[in-house]
């Protein structure tokens, strides 16, 4: 074999090993999409925090989800969510606070127009069992707003049988033996991929909002398990549900729930928030 044709299949081979490798992530959340006009974008985290500790989370997550090359970009801004967490049009807002002991742990909801565009999101810790012994502890936390804010990126789990796949958004759980553990609390390099495999088109229009002050919007998601809307899906294992809730306006919200270890062990194929 001349050695011009050697190089030819080896050229061919690694661009057949690159193009295996971004085609094997399959994580998109529905489809869902940020709608933008350019091959790469900002989205605005709005820091609704209350605490120090919470606020360097969300700094280490904006970080994180840089330090990939995707089309995806954050940047932490001041929060603008009213009461409750509302959300805001073109940006994600982010909070914690008590919730109660209603058994989610993490909450991500975005509001999507004609199917599939996000136009807003938001992304909840609830502090309830964060101040627990079981859940208060660096890295879980890590784990969970790392988690959450991705989700209103529109990526969904790589895993939820509680294994780690060393991806914030795998269901390894951050607790008891594995408190100490780091692992499952970045994003990993399938996540990337998944990123620019759900953005490798460009829209006409956008709802990604610029780096100024967006107005806030009128749709608002409640802390209260059941003004969610209608259960449409369940992991196996009981740690995830996703619900859908149509507006007046005809636009969808739909929310990501994570609950705690305690309710998907009381009973994985339930509906958690029943008798709640």
């Amino acid at each position: 074999m001349r050695l011009l044709d050697r190089r030819s299949l080896c050229a061919a081979a690694v661009l057949a090993i690159s193009f295996v490798a971004v085609t094997s992530a399959t994580h998109s959340w529905g489809g869902y999409h940020w709608a933008r006009t350019t091959p790469q974008f900002t989205l605005k985290l709005g820091d609704n925090l209350t605490t120090a500790d919470w606020r360097g989370h969300l700094a280490q997550t904006s970080s994180d989800w840089n330090s990939g090359n995707s089309a995806v970009l954050t940047a932490v801004v001041a929060g603008q969510a009213r009461k409750r967490c509302s959300m805001v049009a073109g940006t994600t807002q982010v909070c914690n606070g008590t919730y109660g002991n209603n058994g989610w742990l993490g909450l991500a909801s975005i509001n999507i127009t004609g199917g599939t565009h996000i136009t807003q999101g938001s992304a909840k810790m609830n502090d309830t069992y964060f101040n627990t012994s079981t859940y208060n502890n660096p890295n879980e936390r890590e784990h969970v707003v790392c988690q959450e804010v991705a989700h209103t990126f529109g990526l969904d789990h790589q895993s939820t049988n509680g294994s780690s796949l060393n991806t914030c958004m795998d269901y390894f759980s951050n607790t008891g033996a594995n408190a100490g553990s780091t692992a499952s609390t970045k994003p990993n390099a399938h996540d990337f991929d998944e990123l620019n495999i759900i953005y490798a088109h460009l829209d006409t229009t956008t709802t990604v909002a610029a780096l100024t002050s967006p107005a806030a919007s009128a749709s608002d998601v409640s802390d209260d398990p059941n003004s969610w809307g209608q259960l449409m899906s369940q992991s196996r294992e009981g740690r995830s549900s996703t619900y859908e809730k149509v507006e007046r306006d005809g636009s969808q919200t739909i929310t990501h729930v994570y609950w705690t270890l305690e309710a998907a062990t009381d009973c994985p194929s339930c509906d958690h928030r029943v008798g709640r």
